[in-house]
């Protein structure tokens, strides 16, 4: 064999030792991304979880196109996580959480479930679900703040990962104040949850953020407002009334 044919011969196979050891390290960093997103939304590989949805109250009973667009977010986020789902309705979704990842969308005017989560979980939030036309309508009191939605202009939707101990699923919430913006909640958490992951961990956490002239830019335009966690999760104080006589 002479030099050169030698030479070709330990470069191809140089050549071909480099590329198996970069397939092997990529395959090795696709699957510690995977673990970490599986670690992050609670769903090892052929688990089941619950996508609870809301119904549109203005559309008899049907889901709003929006919120059918955000359960197709997710729908990607769990499929990547080689994980299974099962879509019910928020009335027949009478089970507790921790078992199983959920992901709830919809207010609590629209959605039971999420009422409830809210009521047990996050009781430092008060939405106002009052049916009548007027600026507080659908608006958040979060601890001592208030935030109204000008429809279209600014509206507001509250991201929680929420869990009761370190081994039990997590419960995502998509409250929004339009289903509009349950959609924008679901594209921030697909588009972010690395970010979210490395900052929050697989820790609880509330966010409050702000759909920007939807009627324009759709779901696509999100600020993050503030980490509301502390306020959410602490109970409001209850008036206290006095019942001494009067005169």
């Amino acid at each position: 064999m002479t030099d050169d044919v030698r030479n070709i011969v330990l470069g191809v196979i140089a050549a071909g030792i480099s590329g198996t050891l970069g397939w092997i390290a990529r395959i090795c960093l696709w699957r510690r991304k995977l673990r970490r997103k599986q670690a992050f939304f609670g769903l090892p590989g052929n688990s089941e979880c619950l996508l609870v949805v809301n119904r549109d109250a203005g559309g008899d009973g049907a889901v709003h196109r929006h919120d059918v667009f955000a359960l197709l977010e997710l729908s990607a986020l769990i499929k990547d996580c080689s994980a299974h789902a099962q879509i019910l309705s928020h009335d027949l979704a009478q089970q507790g959480f921790g078992e199983r990842t959920e992901f709830c969308v919809g207010g609590p005017g629209s959605n039971r479930r999420m009422a409830a989560h809210l009521h047990s979980l996050l009781p430092g939030v008060k939405v106002n679900t009052d049916p009548e036309p007027g600026p507080d309508r659908a608006a958040f009191q979060i601890g001592a703040e208030r935030y109204r939605a000008e429809k279209g202009v600014a509206e507001y939707v509250l991201l929680a990962r929420l869990t009761l101990s370190q081994d039990a699923r997590p419960v995502f919430l998509f409250c929004g104040q339009r289903a509009i913006t349950n959609q924008a909640a679901s594209r921030y958490l697909a588009r972010n949850y690395e970010k979210l992951a490395r900052k929050h961990g697989t820790n609880t956490f509330c966010l409050l953020l702000k759909v920007i002239n939807s009627q324009a830019y759709g779901p696509d335009v999100v600020e993050l407002v503030a980490d509301v966690t502390r306020a959410a999760q602490t109970p409001v104080p209850i008036p206290r009334n006095s019942h001494r006589a009067t005169g």
